[in-house]
Order: C-alpha cells, then sequence, then structure tokens
C-alpha cells in the first residue's frame, strides 16, 4: 500500500503498473510492494508519462528507473532508456532472512530535459516463504490401471514474483515425474498433473510444490489414489500369467484373452 503526499508544488508524479497499480506524488514516500520469498526476482514497472510542473501530460517525461540502497545480497537490474514504461528487475538475496526490507527507487528524466528532475520513494518488501497456497483436488482419485488420470493442483501466488514452480508427487514407487509450472503474481492458477499407474491399490501420496527459486519456499499436501483393474485389463492379463483355476476353465480364459486382443 502506497503513503501519497501529493506537494502543491511539484505536478510531476511516478505511475507504478507493477507489481499492482499506485502512483507516487512525492519524493520520500513509502510504498509496500508486497510479499517476495529468497531469491524470488520480480519487477517494479512505471508509466514513462507525468505531468510538467504546468500540468501538462509528457508521455516520455521519466526516461529511466534505478534501483539504488539495496540489501547485501540482492541484484537489481536497472530500466533500459527512454521506453513508454520502465522496468526494474530485482532478485533478493537466496539466503534472504525473514524480515522486511527497503531501498529506493528512482525515476528520472535525463539531463533534466523536460524540467522534471527526479522523483524517488521508498519501495517496502517482505521477504517470507510463504508467498502462496496450494491445493489439490480430487483429495481421493480412482484410477483405471494403465490408463491416464488428472489430479488439479491450484497455485495462489500471493507474493510479488512471478514464479516458476515444480509439481512432483512423492509415495509411488518408480514414478518421478516433474512439471514446471509458472504462476502469476497476485493470481490462482490450475495445472492438471498426470498420474499413470500400472497396479491395483491403495496409495497415500504427497503431492509436492515448491519453487524453483529456493527449495524454502514449498508446500505438500496428502492425496489418496486407489488403483482399480478393469475386466477389459483382466483379460489382458490372462495372457502373460498362468491361471490357478481348474483345467475345465481354460477354454473360457482362451476366449477372454481374444477379446482383449479385439478390443486393444
Amino acid at each position: 500500500m502506497a503513503l501519497m503526499l501529493v506537494p502543491l508544488g511539484n505536478a510531476a508524479y511516478v505511475k507504478i503498473t507493477q507489481p499492482f497499480n499506485t502512483t507516487v506524488y512525492s519524493s520520500n514516500s513509502v510504498v509496500y510492494l508486497g510479499k517476495d520469498g529468497p531469491g524470488q526476482t520480480f519487477y517494479v514497472t512505471i508509466s514513462a508519462a507525468t505531468t510538467n510542473s504546468s500540468g501538462a501530460l509528457n508521455p516520455l517525461g521519466w526516461n529511466k528507473l534505478v534501483a539504488t540502497g539495496l540489501p547485501a545480497g540482492w541484484i537489481a537490474q536497472n530500466s533500459s532508456l527512454y521506453n513508454p514504461t520502465l522496468s526494474v528487475k530485482i532478485t533478493p538475496s537466496a539466503s534472504a532472512a525473514n524480515g522486511t526490507y527497503r531501498f529506493n527507487i528512482t525515476a528520472v528524466n535525463i539531463g533534466n530535459y523536460s524540467k522534471l528532475g527526479a522523483l524517488s520513494f521508498v519501495a517496502e518488501v517482505n521477504v517470507t516463504p510463504d508467498v502462496f497456497k496450494l491445493g489439490v483436488s480430487p483429495g481421493t482419485a480412482y484410477v483405471t490401471t494403465g490408463q491416464p488420470t488428472s489430479i488439479y493442483v491450484s497455485i495462489n501466488n500471493t507474493g510479488v514474483s512471478d514464479s516458476l514452480f515444480l509439481i512432483s508427487l512423492s509415495g509411488l514407487p518408480a514414478y518421478n515425474i516433474t512439471q514446471s509450472v509458472i504462476a502469476l503474481h497476485h493470481t490462482t492458477e490450475t495445472f492438471t498433473y498426470p498420474v499413470t499407474l500400472s497396479e491395483p491399490g491403495v496409495y497415500k501420496v504427497n503431492i509436492n510444490v515448491r519453487s524453483v527459486a529456493s527449495a524454502l519456499i514449498s508446500k505438500q499436501t496428502n492425496v489418496t489414489i486407489v488403483t482399480e483393474a478393469t475386466l477389459l485389463n483382466d483379460y489382458k492379463a490372462i495372457g502373460s500369467g498362468i491361471t490357478a483355476f481348474p483345467i475345465i476353465y481354460e477354454p473360457i480364459y482362451a476366449v477372454m484373452y481374444l477379446i482383449s486382443l479385439v478390443f486393444h
């Protein structure tokens, strides 16, 4: 949330568009950007447009956006020049401890060509691994052996970073599929995670989601997977096994196996 003061003697302002929309009218105002995980890159973007001292709109009034006074271990890449929008790319230290951090962001009119000078504000970021909420459905999935099914993974990204996450499953032998997804900041998105099992049974597994930026940014939840064989799959199994029933039923088994071949 921005603390915005409107000075009477200066008509210039900075219109922030990312990670959310707000306008800064006064230098040294404090703008709380939101939550970010350690090592998660985020952007602060402004519009180049502003007004001059007479109140006239200047579409390219701000020519550059600069971050200074960053905490130790943080990295910033300042904006390019003379674009309609200007973005600073900021990456906190991957080892940043939980807490609130401050640094300065300055919108610059290069050479003071438009007589705007510069407008600087204090950006505030809360570093915490708790930057997303996880939802999974269904809680119990019923799967047919050999057939893919879908588990739906919902990521509510409450942070300021458009983060790359990894979705994986643990608790199933020899099943190690990892899916990478991008969850945009301040949005909730649902992703499909495929599961295919060949053996019937009831499996208690974990769906794991973590940010690529840091293993600290992770959550997991339990899912039960019930795998059931179909009649057709049972027929197919006859062709690769030895029946344990009396020999009088063997012609029936042969017919069952032929049916499985026809419907393969």
